[in-house]
């Protein structure tokens, strides 16, 4: 427990005193005071309470935060300060006396010290809340310890002079004592995507090393937001400031990763950091079946494929891919299935020697069964072209070897919903499975989903990718997996997910959202507030804090999304020589056009494209031969020489028939 100081002259003087009537009592959670006309208090200020009377031997001290202010005068109906003006609007003069103004404030309590027993606030002076105030009326001094300092500064807390950094507890955002994020706001005015970027800095900057390693998988589902993490921005002054007293740099990210698929010819990736200045860190993002069959749930109907197709594909899943397959009614024939082509042809062998046989049924599997379960699969790779491959190449993240202090960003903004779908379920599952083993490269990763809005829904049909959010909601927390999301409607996310994050975060909120049930809690002058909001301020709701905090972030020291999309604007379409040329000069910035034309010739379009996909994949020591060796070899033209032909006897003038 921490001892109150005594209440002294030092303290400054009042800016108020606590009052209470019968209308009006106080309450161990709730206390009025009134202050002068002057005083810099508005919503959102904290305040300290010094008491008069001693409770077991220790002066009380309160703190709380101004939640609602009232200000009236001794009339008692409208018309009388009508009648001593006149009728007047402008007869100030005519008025007896100047009428007194009284402003009254309501506080709700932040902390009690001693907190036993816990007493309805007692009358006494109230001050104006410093830094070391604000520290203990949030419980901020229980994790801001000298030697164990778990604090993540968040913003910084202004009013009348006050200028403290508000931190959130790493065990409390990270885990394991509690976890996630979630922040609501509307688009466009609520900086939710800078907020993010902001913390994430603050996080890098100040997450304890005796807690690890940590790392972020952003997924990016609209437009640039975040494809330009590792480039500068512009910071004022003022921003500059907020930096320094939080104690992080003025810097983009150092370190980035940038995922994505290519588009549906195979060699153009679909981002829109596609410039040739920026693909220096940008690697593709493409699965074959054996990745893509483990999660054919979420991209099959559940309503068209039932429990019999489920059989089929488990059994495809289990015993036929990557696996050596033969049937007797296939005859001699063995089949190792790694790619969706090799997939349909076996599908082709099995319901040919069906035909054949004028069998309806193969291994309990009906032959419509087999249709149906054939004609899903098949399609996948039609239906995800560019990030599902038929060959069966493979570049995925680097699971194992995740670095520490590292954003990785998969680019989905431009693919369809099916493909968004596969690649949030699959990424969310591996880095669960990693985290189990321990053996993902780090101790701890949070993972960004904007848009929570449409991935939980709080209504509709259970979808696998809501699924798997309410999982990482309610477990990841003690694998070391944190959520952090964004949505403009936190009444229409799934309020296991939304309630499972221990940290929220509001910006400027619409008055429609404000008047559902998930924000009674709130007094209208805090509702108020949170309508009118401006760009780069905050409330804070945290598992330390028993009020929400209003705080000021400054804006990301990271290029904005619209800003380099007009500075480094999007490469054009080009041919697949160009694009394997753009694709291998990350690798060696000596490979010219020229070269790639001359080695890859004739070749047809998808040898070269595995050729590159494999050179992309390895990074080899020598990118050149490495790439002349994914290509088959091609037979010189030899010339064929014929033997000479014997010549022709003339015949004798006087020999008609030649003989």
């Amino acid at each position: 427990m921490i001892d109150s100081p005594l209440p002294s002259e030092e303290s400054g003087a009042p800016l108020g005193r606590v009052v209470a009537t019968e209308r009006k009592p106080n309450t161990p959670h709730e206390f009025h005071f009134w202050t002068a006309l002057d005083s810099p208090v508005g919503i959102g200020t904290i305040v300290r309470v010094e008491g008069a009377q001693p409770v077991n031997g220790q002066i009380p001290t309160i703190y709380g935060i101004v939640v609602e202010g009232f200000s009236y005068t001794d009339l008692q109906t409208p018309i009388h300060d009508m009648l001593g003006h006149d009728g007047t609007p402008g007869g100030a003069s005519l008025g007896a006396t100047q009428r007194a103004e009284i402003r009254l404030y309501t506080a709700a309590v932040l902390r009690q010290l001693p907190e036993e027993p816990l007493q309805p606030v007692p009358m006494g002076r109230v001050f104006l809340a410093d830094n070391d105030d604000v520290a203990v009326a949030l419980r901020m001094d229980g994790y801001l310890r000298e030697g164990a300092n778990t604090g993540i500064p968040i913003g910084v807390y202004r009013a009348g002079g006050t200028d403290a950094p508000i931190y959130l507890d790493a065990d409390f955002l990270i885990g394991p004592e509690a976890a996630h994020l979630n922040i609501t706001g509307v688009s466009g005015l609520a900086t939710k995507t800078s907020a993010i970027e902001w913390i994430l800095s603050s996080i890098f900057t100040h997450f304890p090393s005796q807690k690890g390693s940590v790392a972020a998988v952003c997924f990016n589902v609209k437009g640039p937001d975040l494809c330009f993490l590792d480039q500068p921005g512009p910071v004022d002054e003022a921003d500059a400031a907020l930096y320094e007293k939080c104690g992080v740099p003025v810097k983009p990210f150092e370190n980035v990763q940038y995922f994505a698929p290519y588009k549906s010819d195979g060699f153009s990736l679909n981002t829109l950091r596609s410039n040739d200045a920026l693909l220096h860190n940008v690697s593709s993002l493409t699965w074959g079946l054996r990745e893509v069959l483990q999660y054919a749930e979420v991209l099959l109907n559940k309503d068209d494929v039932d429990a019999k197709a489920d059989a089929l594909i488990d059994f495809i899943r289990e015993r036929v891919v990557d696996r050596d397959f033969g049937d007797p009614m296939l005859g001699n024939k063995r089949y190792l299935v790694r790619s969706f082509a090799d997939l349909e042809q076996w599908f082709r062998d099995v319901l040919s020697a069906m035909e054949g046989k004028n069998g309806e049924s193969w291994r309990t599997h009906h032959v419509a069964t087999i249709r149906k379960v054939r004609n899903r699969l098949s399609n996948i790779s039609t239906r995800c072209a560019g990030l599902v491959t038929d060959d069966g190449a493979v570049s995925d993240l680097p699971f194992g070897s995740f670095q520490d202090r590292t954003v990785y960003v998969i680019d989905v903004a431009s693919l369809e919903e099916d493909a968004q779908d596969l690649i949030f379920a699959r990424v969310v599952t591996r880095l669960r499975e990693h985290l189990e083993k321990r053996d993902l490269g780090v101790n701890h990763v949070v993972v960004f989903v904007d848009e929570l809005n449409k991935y939980a829904p709080n209504d509709g049909p259970e979808t696998y990718v809501r699924k798997m959010l309410l999982d990482l909601a309610e477990r990841g927390r003690y694998l070391g997996l944190v959520l952090f999301s964004a949505q403009q409607f936190r009444s229409q996310v799934h309020r296991r997910v939304v309630g499972n994050s221990g940290t929220a975060l509001y910006g400027r909120m619409d008055a429609d959202e404000l008047a559902t049930p998930g924000y009674a809690v709130l007094s209208p002058a805090v509702k108020t507030k949170l309508a009118t909001l401006e760009k780069g301020q905050l409330m804070v709701r945290h598992p330390h804090f028993t009020q929400p905090i209003f705080v000021r972030f400054p804006r990301p020291a990271i290029l904005r999304g619209r800003d380099g999309a007009e500075r480094y604007p999007q490469a054009v379409d080009i041919d697949l020589e160009a694009a394997v040329v753009r694709s291998l000069r990350t690798l060696d910035p000596t490979i010219t056009l020229g070269w790639v034309q001359e080695a890859v010739g004739i070749r047809e379009e998808d040898e070269i494209i595995r050729a590159r996909n494999a050179t992309v994949r390895e990074r080899p020591a020598d990118v050149r031969k490495f790439f002349l060796s994914q290509l088959r070899p091609v037979v010189a033209a030899q010339t064929v020489t014929r033997p000479a032909a014997a010549a022709v006897r003339s015949a004798p003038a006087d020999d008609p028939y030649g003989f």
